[in-house]
């Protein structure tokens, strides 16, 4: 069986070479930047938050620490969980998120709801770099590494013939694909919200992430297989199409971010490596993805105007209307508010800055919305589901935060967990909690990764539980939620394993 290499054994007769492709990355960011500030309205000059940009590049080089670390041990991986959360989230949202609201491309209306910016900006920024050097810290102490290393003894010795893996994937890429078409029409899922959520509507949601767990694994496959055939033609076209199907009704900017973050983990779980070819149409694949994804989420919000639950026919006459519109190039205006909604959404800071300037004031209030200690209060009522407790809370309600810290509760604004443990700890509890998750990073990177030689299985698991953490929403949800997901996910990986056993019975 093939190990994981997490040892670059050629890496320093190699270190030039393998710099330019991050080299290439910083050039296009520097000439876009100055393109951009070159081109924008002297009017809209950014002199004013001049004082910003010296935090939110000291915030970069805080977020870049670790990766700079692991990539001269020659322990640099995409997949790597602090790197994951540094290059996934953590960097776009507060260096590029920092440097786009310093130069005014971002202006969102709760930009007065900071109550003195020249303070609280920074002191944000402050916050994130204590919250990520709390990740950095809790992933290289040694708890995780010697907890992973001595529980994954235990672990199910699953050993899967990549043959057989095809007929068990598609298997459960069709459960996984009835539960999302169904999750379309009862209206779980998509750009449209329920007006009242059934006790069920949880577990639907989370039985539609068996399309995420078969997708990745029959990816997972064909990389590790690196054959051209019948079989790779079929199941790969069948997996472009069902991904790009889930893009367009997700009717969002990320549909295609997220089908390319989950190819490129399966390409680089599978023990392939990366050339500098590879390297550069990535690249160029991601940013397609971003201004494509941009374009087509933007017209087809403002297609449908609003979040209301519709039929799937109506639903899809939004997703025809939308091309139309894109094809014909009538609205040509959607190009620029994408860009403006992406830059937008690629600042953080700004949102944050909300929790950070009013957390004291507004803590008397949270009460009242359900907002207090909904760290402690999800954490401890997470493993009892809603079936059997119909009215349990939710503590970490997006909703209600969003409508006592920003005025508006029709959408879910930013607070990342560094913002949550501000409200529920103060500025000593978003260190320790971070450090607490980043500890727990390191243990699942060891318990399913690291040292052992290559499984399906762990490597699957490990994929859905990564990308399951969410950096933009509640510290509280974290735990719960994965939790979840990793239960899902397990059960979607019993019912590969019953059929394996069940075709190699047969065989025999």
């Amino acid at each position: 069986m093939q190990q994981h290499n997490y040892q670059n054994k050629d890496f320093k007769n190699g270190r030039s070479i393998k710099l330019l492709p991050i080299l290439f990355v910083f050039v296009l960011l520097i000439v876009s930047f100055v393109v951009f500030y070159v081109g924008f309205d002297e009017e809209l000059s950014p002199i004013k938050d001049y004082f910003l940009i010296p935090w939110t590049i000291l915030t970069g080089a805080v977020i870049s620490a670790p990766c700079i670390y692991l990539w001269y041990r020659g322990e640099f991986k995409l997949y790597n969980p602090i790197i994951f959360a540094a290059c996934s989230y953590f960097i776009p949202a507060f260096f590029i998120g920092g440097l786009i609201l310093s130069n005014g491309w971002s202006e969102p209306f709760f930009l007065t709801f900071i109550q003195d910016p020249q303070n609280d900006l920074p002191f944000t920024m402050i916050i994130v770099m204590l919250g990520f050097s709390g990740l950095t810290a809790g992933y290289f102490l040694p708890l995780g590494k010697i907890a992973g290393d001595k529980i994954k003894n235990v672990l199910p010795k699953w050993d899967w013939n990549t043959e057989n893996l095809f007929t068990s994937g598609f298997v459960l890429l069709v459960i996984g694909s009835v539960n999302t078409v169904i999750g379309y029409v009862s209206g779980v899922l998509g750009y449209q919200k329920l007006e009242e959520v059934g006790i069920f509507d949880g577990i639907l949601f989370l039985m539609t992430l068996m399309w995420m767990e078969a997708s990745f694994l029959l990816w997972l496959v064909l990389f590790r297989r690196n054959k051209f055939d019948y079989k790779a033609v079929l199941t790969g076209s069948v997996l472009v199409i069902t991904a790009f199907s889930k893009a367009l009704y997700a009717g969002n900017r990320g549909g295609l971010l997220t089908i390319f973050i989950m190819i490129m983990l399966a390409f680089l779980l599978s023990g392939r490596k990366v050339t500098p070819k590879q390297t550069a149409i990535g690249i160029s694949t991601l940013v397609l993805c971003l201004i494509v994804g941009m374009v087509y989420g933007t017209t087809f919000r403002n297609i449908k105007e609003t979040e209301t639950q519709i039929g799937m026919e109506q639903y899809t006459e939004h997703i025809f209307a939308t091309f139309d519109v894109i094809i014909s190039g009538e609205n040509f205006n959607t190009l620029q508010q994408g860009f403006s909604n992406l830059a937008e959404r690629l600042d953080a800071v700004s949102s944050l800055a909300v929790v950070t300037s009013n957390y004291e004031q507004l803590a008397r209030y949270e009460e009242g919305y359900g907002l207090d200690n909904n760290i402690w209060k999800d954490t401890a009522t997470f493993f009892i589901p809603r079936v059997i407790w119909n009215d349990k809370p939710l503590a970490s309600e997006p909703r209600k935060y969003s409508e006592l810290y920003f005025n508006y509760g029709n959408n879910s604004f930013t607070i990342t967990p560094m913002g949550d443990l501000l409200r529920n700890f103060g500025v000593y509890g978003v260190f320790l909690g971070m450090m607490l998750l980043g500890v727990f990073l390191r243990f699942l990177y060891n318990l399913l990764i690291v040292g052992g030689e290559f499984s399906y299985w762990k490597t699957t698991i490990y994929f859905m539980l990564l990308t399951a953490i969410s950096y933009e929403s509640f510290y509280g949800a974290i735990m719960p939620y994965l939790s979840k997901v990793a239960v899902v996910s397990f059960i979607g990986l019993l019912v590969v394993n019953f059929i394996i056993k069940k075709t190699e019975k047969s065989n025999y």
